[in-house]
């Protein structure tokens, strides 16, 4: 595995999203909702991504349901899945996947090489470093190492009416903090702590920066269902739950029902060297 001398390894932050396994490990508590609720990703991506490999053997890191890996296997790759949460796992082996229970940092690929390794929604729960280099140990070479993440944003008056919410309802919250940085912002600077990780692995060409632009609509129903499998919420006492179920539900309704959500997928994607 590629590894780093020891004054190149800093030692992450305390505050490090990876070092919060409480949050990190919460998903699967209503695994069927997060399978049902949450949204995929652009159809452009994952076969760019597939274009990109030189073959398609992929491994999805912290698949959880699946519902990556599900693309590509309709993209005609051969997938195995990782995650930390036997929950998740156990759904997403009953749609048909392939999956192992691990954290990624720990997992044992047993000699097996992949095409690609990709990562949606979840590498912000690895470390980016030690995930960097196992990722680098599986990786063919030639073969792309793509983590991205879905940053979405309502209209200004929409996205004003659910911060109101979540600072009248949990004022001190990661939810009420999170509503005060534009959703981009914040995926952004995910993208740059995990394009450093790769950078610290001496194993990869420079990471690029993608992009994809779409929108979805949500009725209240939908979006209700799925709030609670935000991390942010995934942890809330059910009292504090349904409180900002109830103002987010009166908001999407003073906006005529429905709503448009602007997705930005913002991919950091780098290729095996050597």
């Amino acid at each position: 595995m590629p590894t780093l001398p020891p004054e190149r390894a800093p030692r992450p932050a305390r505050s490090s999203s990876h070092e919060n396994r409480q949050v990190a490990e919460s998903f699967g508590s209503d695994a069927a909702r997060y399978d049902r609720a949450r949204p995929g990703y652009p159809q452009a991506l994952v076969d760019r991504i597939v274009a990109a490999g030189p073959g398609r053997e992929v491994l999805d890191v912290g698949c959880g349901t699946g519902i990556v890996a599900r693309q590509f296997a309709a993209a005609g790759c051969r997938v195995l899945g990782v995650d930390v949460d036997a929950r998740m796992a156990e759904l997403a082996r009953r749609r048909g996947l392939d999956v192992e229970v691990a954290a990624f940092e720990a997992w044992e690929p047993a000699g097996r090489a992949f095409d690609a390794v990709v990562s949606g929604q979840t590498w912000h729960w690895v470390d980016p470093v030690a995930g960097a280099a196992k990722a680098a140990q599986v990786l063919r070479p030639g073969g792309p190492l793509a983590l991205f993440w879905n940053a979405g944003e309502p209209s200004p008056a929409v996205a004003d009416a659910f911060a109101e919410v979540h600072r009248r309802v949990l004022p001190d919250s990661l939810a009420a903090r999170q509503s005060a940085v534009p959703a981009v912002d914040g995926y952004t600077a995910l993208c740059a702590k995990a394009a450093d990780g790769i950078r610290q692995v001496d194993a990869f060409a420079d990471a690029e920066r993608w992009r994809f632009d779409w929108e979805r609509t949500y009725t209240r129903d939908e979006w209700l269902d799925q709030l609670p499998t935000q991390g942010a919420f995934t942890r809330l006492p059910q009292p504090d739950l349904d409180a900002v179920l109830a103002g987010v539900g009166a908001a999407i309704d003073a906006a005529g029902g429905s709503f448009t959500m602007r997705y930005a997928t913002l991919a950091v994607v780098a290729t095996r060297t050597r």
